[in-house]
């Protein structure tokens, strides 16, 4: 098949590795392996981010050359629009989520981690000032990557690590002062998902903080980050959200969010069993670089719309001609949650 260029020239030798090995491995068995998937295999857009260590510490229509983001600016305010009150739902008032994605300190695995979180907050501003409508009013998120896939065992043996407290708090404190949400993305290796979400609870308990699970990265025994594309079941989900829905509970929270990041249907299996909670909005993000097309044949293909509310992804150096704020808000069934990476 066709895959999309790997621009990415930032990061660790290791991050480089991992996603050279996941092209070459769409390549070779083809980016929708089941039968639910489009008939043509090359519709679909390759893979996402890539493994590594993080260190501790306006886009043009179809064909037009992309900028990719520079330092930055003084900051142009959307409209105010605190997250939701206790009482209402994360997309209540016909809200749209505008995300940055990538890890502290680096912006080897995302737009996120380029600059520090009060830098970055001008730049996701303008981005989702774009997305703003009259009748459609825009709730910004930081989307950090707080359990990073390791292409070595390390001392767990779980190809996985944490990322500092520090960090994560020091990105909480910038959700607070932004009005923003922080979107806590974990990638498990071959941990199970409801074992490293117990490890970020003590973050979890603050109303604005949500959780989002990345199959890709979740390895089966023998498995290891960056050589295969991984995948879940749906009774892991349901188990991490049933923990995450008693966690609202008991802390009297709003209703939380909560992200399913998904580019193959085979990353999350017996996906008709997910569970849907009250307690949290449950968004399928779909992922997924490429050409437009590629990535609205990923997203016809993925998406269950009559059960999730429907997540996209854009990235600033992947996407052969990123879509336009203006394009997204066109796409049917309609993005509730688009994020940058």
């Amino acid at each position: 098949m066709t895959t999309a260029p790997f621009a990415r020239s930032r990061g660790a030798a290791l991050a480089l590795v991992g996603v050279v090995a996941l092209l070459v491995l769409a390549a070779g068995v083809g980016f929708f392996e089941d039968s639910s998937a489009p008939a043509d295999p090359s519709a679909g857009p390759t893979g996402t981010s890539s493994p590594g260590t993080a260190p501790t510490g306006e886009p043009g229509e179809p064909g037009e050359p992309v900028e990719p983001p520079g330092p930055a600016e003084p900051r142009t305010r959307r409209t105010p629009n605190p997250p939701p009150a206790p009482g209402e739902g994360i997309f209540g008032r016909n809200r749209t989520l505008v995300a940055y994605y990538g890890a502290a300190g680096t912006g080897a695995l995302g737009v996120l981690g380029e600059g520090p979180p009060d830098q970055e907050i001008g730049r996701l501003e303008r981005a989702a000032a774009a997305f703003e409508r009259p009748d459609r009013p825009v709730q910004i998120v930081y989307e950090l990557i707080v359990t990073i896939a390791d292409a070595t065992p390390g001392p767990d043996g779980d190809y996985s690590h944490d990322v500092p407290r520090r960090d994560v708090e020091r990105y909480l404190k910038a959700a607070r002062r932004h009005d923003a949400m922080l979107l806590l993305d974990i990638q498990p290796g071959r941990a199970s998902f409801p074992e490293v979400a117990k490890r970020w609870a003590w973050a979890l308990e603050d109303p604005r903080v949500g959780l989002a699970l990345d199959p890709e990265w979740r390895m089966a025994r023998g498995d290891v980050p960056g050589r295969v594309i991984g995948s879940v079941d749906a009774s892991e989900v349901n188990k991490t959200s049933l923990w995450l829905a008693k966690l609202v509970r008991r802390e009297r929270l709003p209703q939380k969010l909560f992200v399913l990041h998904q580019f193959r249907t085979s990353m999350i299996e017996r996906i008709d069993r997910v569970a849907v909670r009250r307690r949290l909005a449950t968004v399928q993000h779909v992922d997924g670089f490429g050409t437009q097309q590629q990535k609205m044949a990923t997203y016809d293909a993925v998406l269950r719309p009559q059960k999730f509310h429907p997540g996209f992804k854009l990235f600033y150096d992947e996407d052969v001609g990123l879509m336009a704020p203006a394009r997204v808000l066109k796409v049917r069934p309609r993005v509730r949650f688009v994020s940058y990476q």
